[in-house]
């Protein structure tokens, strides 16, 4: 048996990552892009016209303007262009209907966009919401991010007692080295009892299952899906207006992967 000072422990313990001090990972499912030319249509479908937030963006269905595989990464390209009405392009990609995701770690690599007026998201709402409607389905922000505020990711959750609407949502941020030049990982582990929230493997959130069995705290016992958009403007996005002079901007992806999560 070797023994360890106090503090060498405590050191020990600060420097193993958060996630890894507990639990094991088994990968479920990825998508790597550099698999396929093209959006693989068993995983992904597409979101299409304005959908909402105020945004001022059409989205685009399948069009390789705005979404495409390029050198193994999805690029979700928005673009200053005249379509169906709309001023700016860009893309959402869904999973509904075709991946659904209950407890476990899901990973998104990830390069952002930036300028004014971008506002790229890797979010899940739960599968329900044709039924119950939005909050109550559920909402899970992996990673939220402004272009008038670049460095700052956000990390948050909506259900029906904690939403933007009420000023009760739940959530933090995190400063992040560049997240417009380089890739990042965001993440989020989801088990029964919480939700941890991560950058690069850098814990910044907690959201914990008060135990009630509440759908309106805790609706994360339903499956969700996950979304991966670029919008432009909008409520958030566009509170310091639209800069024109930005586009296109490019939202790079480097992998999705999500894992099954068991304790050691």
């Amino acid at each position: 048996m070797k023994f360890f000072a106090p503090s060498l422990i405590l050191f020990l313990i600060m420097s193993t990552p958060y996630h890894s001090m507990a639990q094991n990972y088994t990968l479920v499912w990825s998508e790597e892009f550099d698999a396929h030319s093209e959006i693989d249509s068993a995983s992904w479908t597409f979101e299409k016209g304005y959908i909402r937030n105020f945004e001022k963006q059409y989205y685009t269905d399948n069009r390789p303007e705005n979404c495409r595989i390029e050198d193994g990464k999805l690029v979700i390209e928005a673009r200053k262009e005249p379509f169906e009405g709309y001023d700016y392009t860009s893309a959402s990609l869904t999973t509904q209907g075709r991946k659904e995701f209950l407890y476990g770690r899901i990973e998104v690599k990830a390069k952002l966009p930036t300028g004014v007026g971008a506002w790229p998201a890797i979010w899940m709402l739960g599968t329900n919401i044709e039924e119950v409607g939005w909050p109550l389905c559920g909402e899970i922000d992996i990673m939220e991010n402004v272009g008038y505020d670049p460095d700052n990711v956000h990390g948050n959750v909506h259900t029906k007692a904690y939403n933007h609407n009420l000023g009760t949502n739940k959530g933090n941020m995190i400063e992040v080295q560049s997240p417009y030049t380089e890739y990042h990982v965001y993440a989020v582990d989801w088990t029964p009892e919480k939700i941890d929230f991560f950058v690069d493997e850098e814990h910044y959130f907690t959201f914990e299952n008060d135990g009630q069995g509440n759908a309106k705290t805790w609706p994360y016992d339903q499956p969700h899906y996950l979304i991966l958009n670029l919008a432009i403007g909008g409520f958030w996005g566009g509170q310091k207006g639209i800069d024109d002079e930005i586009f296109p901007q490019r939202y790079e992806i480097d992998y999705v992967r999500y894992y099954d999560i068991s304790e050691e």
